[in-house]
């Protein structure tokens, strides 16, 4: 209970946590982004790490150049299609065993499934805006045989886009008034808006299940 507090609080003062680290570690905080942003792609079991609220903040220091917009990008950028490529290479490896893996949620998995099953291929990029989904996704790809080859590009697309666009928001809008006043406010909305997605496919998957 405490830990999932202490996630939650710093999940909506992460513009505060990632400026108290910076100041105490310095350049070493670049590879704490990279760790974390790897982590949440590439390791099914901890699908909670504040992904795309991180990306944003980090977007927003950038712009007052407390971090170099190069680097930032780079590493995040790596990192994002390293996770994912981690995250395929063990559902590929696990394949249908990972059902009846201990550690791994079920429930995350089933929807993950029924995202692959909905927007194919694609999903890849798709998830990227997702949370939990996120980070299931190319393990779930992984278990299904998705090509290779095909799983790298969507792979390099999504993770590309991904970091952009969040990180872009950030650097573009994370620094007007309005916004760094309630900036709390505006990173519980980011969450808001990012589930919405599952919210919209359990309640479609319901209203089916009913109808039928």
């Amino acid at each position: 209970m405490e830990y999932a507090k202490h996630l939650i609080d710093m999940i909506l003062h992460i513009d505060q946590y990632l400026n108290s680290l910076v100041g105490e570690y310095g350049m070493l905080v670049y590879a704490l982004l990279f760790l974390i942003i790897f982590i949440e792609t590439g390791f099914v079991v901890l699908p909670f790490l504040p992904g795309d609220s991180l990306l944003f903040a980090t977007g927003a220091m950038v712009a007052i150049d407390i971090f170099n917009i190069y680097w930032v990008l780079g590493l995040l950028i790596v990192a994002a299609i390293l996770g994912d490529t981690v995250n395929y290479w063990i559902g590929r490896i696990l394949g249908n065993k990972a059902y009846s893996v201990s550690w791994i949620n079920k429930q995350h998995l089933e929807k993950a499934e029924t995202f692959y099953q909905q927007h194919g291929n694609k999903m890849i990029v798709l998830a990227r805006f997702v949370p939990i989904v996120r980070s299931f996704a190319p393990f779930v790809a992984g278990i299904g045989r998705m090509n290779y080859y095909q799983f790298v590009s969507y792979n390099i697309i999504g993770g590309i886009a991904w970091v952009l666009i969040c990180g872009g928001a950030g650097y573009f809008f994370g620094n007007i008034p309005v916004v760094k006043q309630n900036f709390e406010l505006v990173i519980l909305g980011i969450v808001v808006v990012s589930f919405l997605p599952i919210v919209f496919e359990y309640l479609k998957a319901r209203k089916a299940a009913q109808s039928s």
